[in-house]
């Protein structure tokens, strides 16, 4: 079954990449359209480059650091997860706060309209 599923994978997904490029790409960026295998050459090199080669297609050392925080976490004590929370809080809570009244502070007011007729 899994000696199957290996081929019929890449076909799907060397197909999906040639039929969206080929409809998509040749208008928008006028590149030229390719073909099953060049599809299949896109997705080895995309995997090169942006997933590497350790783990397979969907790596567990993407949520490594999740796992590594809730094992912090877990050994808190409620005070420290307290103080921790209040940290977060405090720091997520202001983001972008200072910049958007700066901005608004610094926009010159709208004049005045005055009708006299």
């Amino acid at each position: 079954m899994f000696l199957l599923f290996i081929p019929l994978a890449l076909f799907a997904f060397g197909s999906v990449v040639m039929l969206l490029w080929n409809a998509i790409l040749p208008a928008v960026i006028h590149v030229s359209t390719i073909n099953f295998w060049q599809a299949l050459g896109i997705l080895t090199l995309s995997k090169i480059l942006f997933g590497g080669f350790k783990g397979g297609w969907g790596s567990r050392r993407t949520y490594q650091w999740k796992d590594e925080m809730r094992k912090k976490i877990s050994t808190m004590t409620p005070d420290e997860k307290e103080k921790f929370q209040q940290h977060w809080k405090n720091r997520c809570s202001g983001w972008g706060r200072q910049e958007r009244e700066d901005f608004w502070q610094s926009k010159p007011s709208a004049p005045s309209q005055s009708t006299t007729e």
